[in-house]
């Protein structure tokens, strides 16, 4: 096949995103030659196996532009002098009197550095989330005439204004999505509802086995064997971790648990200190950032799974979190919130259990019931187990997504 396909990645590698890693991957095993464009260099400390896996080779973009003025400078003397560049720059400059922020003079310098830099053989870009990545891949296209496409999720989504949305479903050649959610939200705003596919992650057992495990019946009445709380995520509000150490503040004193959480994230330290305000610091476990057989061996040996989700004050919102797919694959019972596309997972008193967002009383009542009641946790993880991998298949949506890439590589050498 003829032909490259260039990945905007806000950032590569990173352990919160290895669910693009692990696409990748499995686009290159069906052939697709892929190249990854990051915006940001890596900060994680670790990396997932995955990563050492993917053969694509990875550029930089200039993270901040003052930081590689010569190299920005070259990609605007270079670019400036192709016949798109002032259909561009107009299409930036309706932007940037709409949104008049450093961002959005960094994007249009990225792009310009990538339009510049753009290997010959990559004939189609595809931008991972609608918000930034997918500025730099539509100024970059503008700029080429290369078409691009984008993978949207959940904060790309929900914390952009409606007419960049718009603006941006109009000029892409199709956008795919991971919740019914977020489908039928863009869907009303594209301009063919045809442009918009819904395209669940998955879950890969070659990926994430899952093993046979025989937990414990724990039932929170021993202090020397209490039941185990996970929770994996980053620690921003959309997850709803403020919420989780409030219910767990309340649950009575005779049962015993304790909490473990896997993630790093701005607000942790303000965590700690809500943890220890509530007395509950002996009781918890802050592993931070882990690399990827740590959390499963975590999913393994835990007796719940907890994700508080709720929207953040500025419209961020879950959309159907990799963690409980992943909880759920190894037949852990999950307690989650009606958030987005959470309950196209979880169907609450069968697969899992749901509390409206936010309900501290409802969230401690269901955790409260889930720790005593360990044939309750049973059944709900097995039928967890079953759900995920009856309908949520990652080898069907890697195999819609590699048709839709090779589709638009054969347009650009028929």
């Amino acid at each position: 096949m003829s032909g490259a396909v260039a990945f905007i990645l806000k950032g590569y590698p990173r352990l919160s995103e290895t669910f693009i890693a692990h696409e990748i991957q499995a686009l290159e095993a069906r052939g697709l030659d892929i190249r990854i464009i990051s915006l940001r260099h890596p900060t994680d400390r670790h990396v997932h196996p995955v990563h050492c896996e993917v053969k694509a080779p990875v550029s930089y973009l200039p993270e901040y532009l003052y930081r590689e003025p010569l190299r920005s400078w070259r990609g605007w003397r270079a670019v400036r002098k192709l016949p798109s560049y002032r259909r561009a720059l107009r299409a930036w400059g309706r932007d940037l009197l709409r949104d008049p922020t450093p961002n959005r003079v960094r994007r249009f310098g990225q792009a310009l550095v990538l339009a510049h830099e753009l290997a010959p053989e990559v004939t189609h870009l595809h931008a991972h989330f609608l918000h930034t990545p997918a500025s730099v891949a539509r100024y970059a296209s503008l700029l080429t005439g290369v078409p691009w496409s984008c993978s949207a999720h959940a904060r790309d989504i929900w914390t952009i204004p409606v007419w960049e949305k718009r603006e941006k479903l109009a000029e892409c050649a199709w956008t795919v999505t991971c919740t019914s959610v977020n489908c039928d939200h863009l869907r009303a705003l594209a301009p063919a509802p045809s442009r918009v596919q819904l395209l669940y992650h998955g879950i890969d057992p070659a990926r994430v086995p899952s093993a046979l495990v025989q937990r414990p019946r724990r039932d929170g009445a021993s202090a020397t064997d209490p039941v185990t709380i996970l929770s994996v995520g980053r620690a921003v509000e959309k997850k709803g971790y403020a919420d989780l150490l409030d219910a767990l503040a309340t649950l009575p004193p005779a049962l015993s648990w304790r909490f473990v959480h896997i993630g790093g994230g701005p607000l942790l330290s303000r965590l700690k200190s809500r943890a220890r305000a509530h007395g509950l610091s002996e009781r918890i476990d802050w592993l931070g950032a882990q690399p990827y057989g740590m959390v499963l061996r975590h999913y393994r040996s835990a007796d719940l799974f907890v994700l508080a989700s709720r929207v953040a004050r500025d419209g961020d919102r879950d959309g159907l979190p990799n963690v409980l797919l992943e909880a759920q694959s190894q037949g852990l019972a999950c307690l989650a919130t009606k958030v987005s596309g959470i309950p196209e997972l979880i169907e609450d008193g069968e697969t899992g259990l749901l509390v409206t967002p936010g309900d501290g009383i409802g969230l401690a009542g269901a955790l409260a019931r889930l720790i005593a009641d360990p044939q309750l946790r049973e059944r709900l993880g097995g039928a967890g187990k079953r759900h995920v991998s009856e309908r949520f298949c990652f080898k069907t949506g890697i195999d819609r997504l590699a048709v839709n890439l090779q589709l638009a590589l054969r347009e650009a050498h028929p």
